[in-house]
């Protein structure tokens, strides 16, 4: 009694502990690409928002030619802009743009404005001019309004955006004030964010935040000398600031525009600016933001590029830029894995025949301790490009038996009656339910209660999780299988929503079993995988048996082993897949989770629940027998 009382309140501390980890909204494994935001020259056809686009953050290609992207005319006061700047927010999926608001042909100091955008695509923009003289008393002699940029102020919880302007006789310093709900104007007054204590002027400034510190750099000087500069803060308002007394480019050239940003999956930081007199642009490195290293011979631009900003990007967004403004010439090859953006595992894939495309129904995971309570699907019709279709199942909401550990479902479709109906299997609460739907995507009504709860007779120890669902093309039949520690299978009745009694049978693969059962048919052959190991575990890998009969005895090769991490790609803890034939076809892919690349191998025991969602070819031997998988980054594209 006291040992259940004890693993009672495990159970329950474990909710407590681990039920308010979520995922990351952007995950740091899904940025895997950059977008530089520019613009190219002094002429007013120069001055206009330019797009190029990278996969390593040192080559470049300008996207539309190098053409525009934005319409200057249409989005600013003076026909022209400048220094652009964007921002994603911190939903991971809006995005903000800022720029100086000037056609420089006017005169340095004719600009009062600056224009603020607004996208959740990097496609399409909305616009805002703020013209500062205009908006605000006591501006009479302002001069300039030049290179605003924008931050998030975590203690204010706003979008700070911190621009510098010059008054009269006096130098530029740079003001802030903070941005309105939803970006389209400014609020409060504009204040001093940065004044140098040697009184030079002060303009360009970008800021970065780097474990508990803001860095500011920008460009300083006075008559006799100038150049990049940084100054560090741990709260934006205060106005105390360390300064740093060197400039930090490592040239002799004149500069300005400086940008800094972080490389993707590594501690690098990139700090470039624009060598204006020079008519290029220079790449420094540093690990420290102290000290910087040129690193010319790696960098390669395909256009000129003027001041600008650059932010990562995930492969999606990079698709979406690509398609709109379509593939420079020479960009390399876009890896197709991960297919899914963000943490998932456990998938099921589905071809449905009602709407002629694929799903996805994988685990949500990135949940510590695997503590998720809500099921997504994503559909595709060429296994290469997926849409997120929502939630389908919410425990608690949709589930009235189950409130946690939503894991490892499996669908099938079946017809009935001249019409298609889509039939859920999930794992929650360690038990297995069942939901229906008239669609793919949802939306599922539960059945009310679990399908399976119970471990069979006889079996003691072993997990109820793991459905797997299979329709048998030779009788229509279907049949469910289930188990982590043991393997069970069973015909469902024509519901299919219980069990054919006195079909429930215990499988026996080999001592390698652990979890995962998937089944398929080809050729006259019964074909069960499974995973062995323990998901933690790097060594996560899928076997395979075969059968003359969908619960009969199985044929086990002598190397079954036919999916296994690759070190020297970075691959790890590849198991617990599921697999799709391409409809009219001999052709197969396997669909699989592995440790979040590139850094879940040093995550330990959490690797096991940040995982992501693959998918490469399988394919056959003459005989019937499987060849061994490699798993791959480039992944698969349908011919």
């Amino acid at each position: 009694m006291l040992k259940k009382i004890i693993l009672s309140l495990i159970s329950v501390f474990s909710l407590i502990n681990f039920s308010h980890a979520q995922p990351p909204a952007l995950a740091e494994k899904d940025k895997t690409a950059y977008l530089f935001v520019y613009f190219t020259g002094n002429n007013p056809s120069d001055e206009a928002i330019r797009f190029a686009v990278s996969t390593d953050g040192y080559r470049y290609w300008s996207l539309n030619k190098n053409n525009p992207v934005l319409d200057s005319k249409a989005i600013s006061s003076s026909g022209g802009v400048r220094d652009p700047h964007i921002l994603r927010c911190e939903d991971g999926k809006t995005f903000y743009m800022v720029a100086t608001d000037m056609l420089c042909s006017k005169g340095w100091d004719s600009n009062r404005a600056m224009v603020l955008l607004k996208s959740t695509d990097l496609i399409h923009w909305t616009s805002n001019v703020i013209n500062i003289q205009q908006k605000y008393t006591g501006q009479e002699n302002l001069k300039r309004v030049w290179a605003p940029q924008t931050i998030y102020d975590a203690d204010a919880k706003k979008y700070m955006i911190y621009w510098s302007m010059k008054h009269g006789d006096n130098n530029d310093i740079i003001y802030y004030a903070y941005a309105n709900n939803d970006f389209t104007g400014l609020e409060g007054e504009p204040k001093p964010l940065f004044i140098p204590r040697s009184g030079d002027y002060c303009i360009d400034g970008d800021i970065i935040r780097k474990d508990s510190l803001y860095y500011l750099f920008c460009k300083t000087g006075n008559k006799q000398s100038s150049g990049i500069k940084s100054a560090t803060t741990t709260s934006l308002t205060s106005g105390n600031w360390t300064e740093s007394d060197s400039y930090l480019q490592p040239t002799k050239e004149d500069v300005e525009g400086s940008c800094i940003f972080k490389m993707n999956n590594s501690d690098n930081y990139i700090l470039m600016y624009d060598l204006y007199r020079a008519h290029s642009f220079q790449f420094t490195k540093s690990t420290d933001l102290k000290n910087f290293t040129i690193i010319d011979q790696d960098v390669q631009l395909d256009f000129h590029a003027r001041h600008g900003t650059i932010i990562s990007i995930t492969r999606d967004e990079l698709r979406s830029l690509i398609k709109q403004w379509g593939k420079p010439a020479g960009f390399p090859e876009i890896n197709n894995n991960p297919v899914l953006s963000g943490f998932y595992a456990d998938p099921e894939i589905l071809y449905s025949n009602k709407t002629k495309k694929y799903y996805l129904y994988p685990t949500s995971d990135g949940f510590t301790g695997w503590s998720g309570n809500y099921f997504k699907t994503f559909s595709s019709d060429n296994l290469t490009n997926w849409k997120d279709e929502g939630i389908i199942i919410q425990l608690g909401k949709d589930v009235s038996w189950a409130n946690r550990n939503a894991w490892a479902p499996c669908i099938v479709e079946k017809k009935i009656k001249g019409k298609y109906k889509y039939f859920y299997y999930f794992t929650a609460a360690q038990k297995v339910g069942v939901a229906v739907s008239d669609y793919p995507a949802g939306p599922f009504k539960d059945l009310g209660k679990p399908l399976l709860s119970d471990r069979p007779e006889g079996v003691n120890r072993g997990q109820v999780i793991d459905p797997d669902v299979f329709t048998d093309p030779r009788t229509g039949k279907s049949y469910i299988y289930w188990g982590n520690g043991f393997m069970a299978g069973a015909e469902l009745n024509s519901d299919m929503v219980s069990i054919k009694p006195g079909t429930l049978t215990l499988l026996k693969p080999d001592r390698t079993f652990r979890e995962g059962t998937y089944v398929f048919y080809r050729k006259g052959k019964y074909y069960f995988m499974w995973s062995e190991d323990d998901t933690r575990s790097e060594n996560y890998r899928v076997r395979y048996a075969t059968s003359d009969s969908p619960l009969g005895k199985f044929t086990i090769p002598e190397n079954n082993l036919i999916l296994a991490k690759d070190t020297l790609q970075g691959i790890f803890g590849t198991g617990h897949n599921s697999v799709i034939q391409v409809p009219g076809k001999d052709e197969w892919y396997i669909v699989y989770h592995r440790f979040s690349y590139p850094d879940g191998i040093k995550m330990g025991d959490a690797a096991g629940f940040n995982r992501e969602v693959c998918i490469d070819k399988l394919e056959f031997n003459t005989d019937g027998s499987i060849k061994p998988v490699k798993p791959t980054h480039k992944g698969v594209k349908l011919k």
